[in-house]
């Protein structure tokens, strides 16, 4: 690593003198923009808007837009007369406990290495920092601009994390802030268990790009004069509406199934409010079920009750019928014969 600023930390009357590193770099792949045809980079040259002339950096200023087209121009001489320490001193204002340090202040991370003698007080704060559990609180003039910072501990090294002012945090106005929604106790409960069962130790190496070592194949893929194959992304297919206790619950199901352990809905547990509703549902579901065959079975008994009688009226007229023919030829044997 390069140091990138000397200086020294002023701890009362302590002055421990130091090299500032960045302790941050970012991964993201870089390109060039250049000419399709044949590679050529695109080089942009600095022109005056008013009068076309191709400025170099020494004719260049900085100007200051106060609208309607008028411009302050400020010189380095302006600059010169600010209150911008020059003294390359890191300035300890106060102690605080760390939680009380919004991290949305935190910018940018610098380490600290003692320069000289300087490794004995410098070991001797970092070792009082550690012990009072505390952050310093400190001014700095980095870049032309005084900045306000915190020093912690990192891995045995004093870390300097330049902070945001606070009016340069925006204030978040959304309208359903405005809105009167209310969460229901058992949805609640829910995400609560979901959070539970997501819960583990922070690992960030476990976390990777995926996006850069896909590109950085490409890239490779490039030079080495291979054919790129771009692997088929799997769809997933779109999940049906379901409602949110629905989704809490099958969320929890997943990161436990995901931990190797049981889902909640198996084994023996306590019911959980979707299991009692998905109970009663069932339940509803099986005695709607049974009504319908008990109303079959008593509707059948009473078309066979209403039929039978109706088959005994027929079997006595059938039979009556019967008995015609043999009435009437009892009745021409017993009639007495005419004389001749």
């Amino acid at each position: 690593m390069r140091a990138i600023w000397k200086g020294a930390v002023s701890f009362g009357l302590v002055s421990i003198g130091v090299k500032l590193y960045s302790a941050t770099e970012e991964k993201d792949i870089r390109f060039h923009q250049v000419h399709r045809e044949d590679g050529g980079r695109i080089r942009y040259k600095r022109t005056c808007s008013v009068c076309g002339e191709e400025v170099t950096y020494d004719d260049i200023a900085k100007g200051y837009d106060i609208g309607g087209g008028e411009m302050v121009i400020l010189t380095d001489e302006d600059f010169a007369d600010l209150p911008l320490t020059s003294s390359r001193a890191i300035d300890v204002l106060e102690f605080v406990p760390a939680e009380q340090v919004d991290p949305i202040l935190y910018n940018k991370a610098y380490y600290l290495e003692p320069e000289g003698t300087a490794t004995k007080p410098y070991v001797l704060l970092r070792d009082a920092l550690l012990d009072s559990e505390r952050v310093a609180i400190v001014k700095v003039a980095l870049r032309q601009r005084e900045q306000l910072a915190t020093l912690r501990v990192r891995e045995g090294v004093l870390l300097l994390n330049t902070m945001l002012w606070p009016d340069e945090i925006r204030t978040p106005e959304f309208g359903f802030l405005d809105e009167d929604l209310k969460v229901r106790p058992p949805e609640l409960a829910m995400a609560s268990s979901l959070i539970d069962s997501m819960t583990g130790e922070f690992e960030p190496d476990v976390f990777t790009d995926d996006y850069r070592a896909a590109l950085q194949e490409v890239i490779d893929a490039k030079v080495e004069g291979r054919e790129v194959v771009q692997p088929e992304e799997v769809e997933e297919a779109p999940a049906a509406a379901v409602d949110l206790m629905a989704a809490l619950k099958a969320s929890v199901d997943r990161a436990r199934a995901a931990r190797g352990e049981q889902p909640a809905r198996g084994g023996g547990g306590e019911p959980t409010p979707i299991s009692s509703a998905r109970s009663a549902q069932k339940a509803a579901e099986k005695k709607a079920a049974k009504a319908p065959a008990k109303k079959t079975a008593t509707k059948k008994t009473a078309e066979k009750k209403a039929a039978e009688p109706a088959k005994k009226t027929a079997a006595k007229k059938t039979a009556a019928k019967k008995a015609e023919p043999a009435k009437k030829t009892a009745a021409r044997k017993t009639a007495p014969r005419k004389s001749a």
